[in-house]
């Protein structure tokens, strides 16, 4: 098939540091050459995955720098460059809109972010002409009036991670200075635990600067240091080295690529059971899930009970990169094909979406 995948302008495809959207992206477009797939992504022209691109943009606009017209333009150029493409699958906001203009233009989207007040009007209405995918189950038990074409978990190229030993020392935050991901609360753990901490963030938006000023600052010192955003090789060094990742996160993140990267280097994931947490921590096997701090505090202690070589082909057999490009690949068929999609229920949290698509099929068959 001809594929392409319209990314967002805010960030290179892969980023050169934090962006979890774009590192999905890069895994998914060489995974799809890797299949066979021919492959155009409708980036920024600083992006730097090894296939076919397409640009309005020399530079990614920056998050929180641009504005809706940039994202109009850059759609605008994507679906003229797309044309001749057998699917699209448009990882923006104002595309999946966009793309009405193109009736017999097959169109995928997937919600990267929560299906909260501000979004759940707007996939309600692309959900009437054009396939929405989840990114997890939790995520599409919030989707409330959307009918969800596939539930479809990030992959990662497990190859492209280190076997980490561990042995460092110290526990890992990894992700951006945000209430929400609270490295504040990791700080707190770490110190109660009595294993250092390091703090690997990004820190550029006013409101980043000013909840670590208020809320992480004070916290920093002795065994708890922040070391700054990190780029890949350095987040990876890191990811190896360290003994498990603190990802006490207090909102409902619709999945959380930094605890597969963590699993994929061998090491163990503690965090609190928000969004999708439960879906990838594998409680006791690959990690701990608690929903305090006190029990955070408590499996820090259980560690090494956690068998670096199962948190491995934990991410091997259930988010690897080929797995995440085939189920893609199978919606794309679907819908290239003008085939109806699987008559799903919405999903309910404890729905079990394979059960779901199983009974989908059954019902097309029949």
């Amino acid at each position: 098939m001809r594929i392409a995948i319209i990314a967002p302008p805010w960030l290179p495809v892969p980023p050169p540091a934090y962006g979890g959207t774009e590192n999905v992206l890069d895994a998914l477009a060489r995974g799809l050459e890797d299949a066979g797939h021919d492959v155009l992504l409708c980036t920024t022209g600083d992006s730097t995955c090894p296939v076919a691109k397409s640009s309005i943009f020399e530079r990614a606009v920056g998050v929180g720098s641009g504005s809706s017209v940039d994202e109009i333009r850059h759609v605008l150029h994507a679906y003229e460059e797309a044309q001749d493409c057998d699917v699209v699958h448009d990882h923006t906001l104002v595309g999946p809109l966009y793309s009405a203009a193109f009736p017999k233009l097959p169109v995928v989207t997937t919600n990267h972010g929560p299906f909260n007040a501000d979004l759940i009007g707007l996939y309600r209405a692309l959900s009437r002409r054009l396939p929405v995918v989840a990114i997890s189950r939790h995520q599409a038990s919030t989707a409330s009036g959307v009918p969800i074409a596939a539930v479809i978990h990030h992959g990662v190229g497990v190859a492209d991670f280190p076997v980490g030993g561990g042995g460092g020392g110290y526990a890992l935050f990894l992700g951006r200075m945000h209430p929400g991901k609270a490295p504040h609360v990791a700080a707190r753990i770490a110190r109660r635990a009595g294993l250092p901490l390091r703090i690997a963030a990004k820190m550029r938006e006013p409101e980043e600067r000013a909840y670590f000023d208020a809320m992480v600052r004070p916290l920093l010192g002795g065994e708890v240091t922040y070391v700054g955003e990190v780029d890949r090789r350095t987040k990876l060094e890191l990811l190896a080295g360290a003994d498990c990742l603190l990802n006490p996160i207090a909102w409902p993140e619709p999945f959380g690529m930094v605890m597969i990267e963590a699993l994929a280097c061998g090491t163990p994931v503690l965090a609190t059971p928000w969004g999708a947490a439960p879906e990838i921590v594998e409680d006791g096997a690959v990690g701990f899930v608690r929903s305090t701090e006190a029990g955070l505090v408590q499996a820090i202690g259980r560690v090494h009970e956690i068998d670096r070589a199962t948190c491995r082909s934990h991410v091997e057999e259930n988010f690897s990169v080929e797995s995440m490009v085939a189920k893609h690949v199978e919606l794309y068929e679907r819908v290239a094909a003008g085939l109806p999609r699987p008559p799903l229920e919405m999903l309910r949290r404890d729905a079990s979406l394979d059960d779901d698509l199983a009974t989908g099929r059954e019902r097309l068959a029949s």
